[in-house]
């Protein structure tokens, strides 16, 4: 894909449904209930990937916090306090299968880095945390992510596992 990628928050005009990532649930949330939590919950924000008015990939970001207990590093536990530590949360990202390795989703992954920083700088934020779909939690600790132990108890084999990338990580990944 030699074409520029805009990205941007979803509009209420994008068409959605021509979207196809190849994991169902992915696809009916983005078709679906992405416009509603936006633009009628105001529960978080889609922001899309956008090749010649095409979407082509979105990610999905709320706001949320993290237990100190939950960290996966024995000195942030430490150095933080022990209330519930504000992160952004990216709750969903998907890539058109037709966009599959253009790197899509490493820039939707920026565009959400930078969103941590502005969080960070504007409310607070110790990081980025995601739940991965099994086949993609690769892709994440490719990344630096790191898998949450006791955050969700009880998940069984296919679930989403709760992985974390803390701000100092993506402010370095950032500025390169």
């Amino acid at each position: 894909m030699t074409q520029i990628v805009e990205i941007r928050p979803l509009l209420p005009s994008d068409r959605r449904d021509g979207f196809s990532c190849g994991e169902p649930a992915l696809d009916r949330f983005f078709e679906h209930y992405a416009g509603v939590n936006q633009f009628e919950l105001k529960l978080g924000i889609t922001h899309v990937a956008v090749v010649a008015d095409r979407i082509v990939g979105f990610a999905t970001v709320v706001a949320g916090s993290l237990e100190r207990r939950s960290l996966p590093s024995a000195k942030m536990r430490r150095r933080l306090p022990a209330y519930p530590l504000p992160i952004l949360r990216l709750a969903r990202l998907g890539v058109d299968q037709s966009a599959r390795g253009a790197g899509v989703g490493r820039q939707l992954l920026r565009h959400v880095f930078t969103i941590a920083l502005a969080q960070r700088d504007t409310l607070g934020c110790i990081g980025v945390v995601t739940d991965a779909k099994p086949n993609a939690i690769s892709f994440y600790e490719q990344l630096g992510f790191i898998r949450l132990d006791g955050v969700r108890e009880g998940q069984l084999h296919g679930d989403p596992v709760p992985m974390f990338l803390d701000i100092h990580t993506i402010a370095a990944a950032v500025d390169e």
